[in-house]
């Protein structure tokens, strides 16, 4: 699956949401507490409480269970559709229609509208509509003393509904086309980035390989016939010698990238442009780290039974090098990978011996541009750039990815776990 298509089951980020829905929450609540106890006016004080405790905890749900950082469809569409529940609900408590803050119930919807599917906001539109309706007909009196004498017209009366019908249809078909023509405009903009990227790549890599290959061929040869001599000359000692054999691989494995490349400069890496069982992606993306690192990765395959090979996907590499990049930069001496599959689900684990999270970012992980305020050591500080990448595509891969600190070792742990259903099917 590609990644613009992936990308658009992903529109809305949690944390401007749960913003937005405390700043709606504590306006309730100050409104409530003021009218109750300042101004003295009677309603259903307990039940008004109620409701606005379900937008509380709907907001403790998303802040800790919810893990992702960016809302599916199906989860914005849900947590909106409690928000005009709950505000339905306590402006039933206080008045119906004839509350001034009824213009408030639109918004839910107009914010899906620029936001989410075309479907979604339709039943959040039908719904919106249909409490408004509700509403015109039943509630209980607007508190206090105005509750008894306020008596308008009818042609008044109903055109307060009519109003915010219009409102709400008129608001959501401006957001949609809005929408629709801006996101028109930025996959245009970024398909035409990516050919530009693509075709200077090509022309880059076509006029540089031959003269690569001529230039690096004789100072290879020279390294490999100086490793055969050393390998004739310290065949006996056996940690130099293995240190010899695979530094002889390593020159050959150069000089058979570049023949490729002479032959035809726009092959693509094999690494990438095949299908790969889990367990010989991670080898590939290990051994990557291994010739420049000196830290030890320690693998543990045994659980992996699932035999399936998953689809070439460069979003599901470049994320999985990225949580492993991060571990191999930050820990002391090893980094542990764990994977676990079955026919229902397949799961990998990285962890690290070093110092782990800060605890002052550790509830933002996924975020881009954090930087720890105890972190001390310029060389090991980072901009959160590289989690905020790899767990952005691997969720656009239908990815469940947690980061927290080890509770078994010192420092960091990532798991990153997939339906089978969906990590086959990409």
């Amino acid at each position: 699956m590609k990644f613009f298509e992936t990308s658009k089951q992903y529109s809305l980020k949690k944390s401007i949401y749960i913003n937005l829905r405390w700043i709606g929450i504590f306006g309730q609540l100050i409104s409530l507490y003021l009218v109750y106890f300042y101004f003295n006016f009677d309603f259903d004080f307990i039940f008004s409480n109620i409701f606005i405790s379900l937008g509380i905890v709907s907001n403790f749900y998303l802040i800790f269970v919810y893990k992702k950082t960016q809302l599916t469809d199906r989860s914005a569409f849900i947590h909106l559709l409690i928000d005009i529940i709950q505000l339905s609900g306590l402006i039933y408590l206080t008045g119906g229609i004839k509350n001034p803050f009824i213009i408030f119930l639109i918004i839910p919807s107009v914010f899906a509208s620029s936001n989410l599917g075309f479907r979604t906001n339709s039943v959040l539109v039908l719904t919106t509509t249909l409490s408004i309706l509700f509403l015109t007909f039943f509630s209980k009196d607007l508190p206090g003393s105005i509750g008894e004498h306020f008596h308008v017209n009818a042609y008044y009366f109903y055109s307060i509904p009519l109003a915010l019908i219009i409102a709400l249809f008129f608001l959501n078909y401006f957001a949609i086309i809005f929408n629709v023509e801006s996101k028109l405009r930025k996959d245009a903009l970024n398909k035409m980035e990516e050919i530009m990227a693509k075709e200077h790549e090509m022309l880059s890599l076509g006029g540089q390989a031959a003269a690569a290959a001529h230039s690096l061929g004789t100072p290879l040869s020279t390294i490999k016939i100086i490793t055969q001599e050393l390998s004739k000359q310290l065949k006996n000692q056996k940690d130099v010698s293995q240190d010899i054999e695979l530094l002889s691989s390593q020159v050959e494995r150069c000089n058979q990238i570049l023949k490729r490349l002479t032959l035809n400069p726009i092959e693509e890496d094999e690494f990438i442009d095949e299908d790969l069982y889990m367990k010989d992606l991670l080898k590939e993306i290990i051994l990557s780290f291994k010739e420049t690192s000196k830290k030890d990765f320690i693998l543990n395959f045994n659980n992996d039974l699932n035999p399936k090979k998953i689809s070439k996907s460069i979003e599901i590499v470049y994320g999985l090098r990225n949580f492993i990049g991060n571990a191999n930069k930050f820990c002391k001496n090893k980094v542990y990978i764990i994977l676990k599959s079955n026919n229902v689900s397949t799961e990998v684990t990285i962890e690290d011996d070093g110092d782990g999270y800060p605890n002052d970012i550790l509830s933002k992980i996924g975020e881009p541009y954090l930087r720890s305020v105890k972190s001390f050591d310029k060389d090991k500080i980072g901009l959160g750039l590289g989690l905020f990448i790899g767990k952005t595509l691997l969720e656009k891969n239908f990815a469940v990815v947690n980061c927290w600190n080890s509770q078994t070792r010192s420092g960091a742990e990532v798991t990153i776990k997939w339906k089978n259903k969906d990590l086959f099917n990409l």
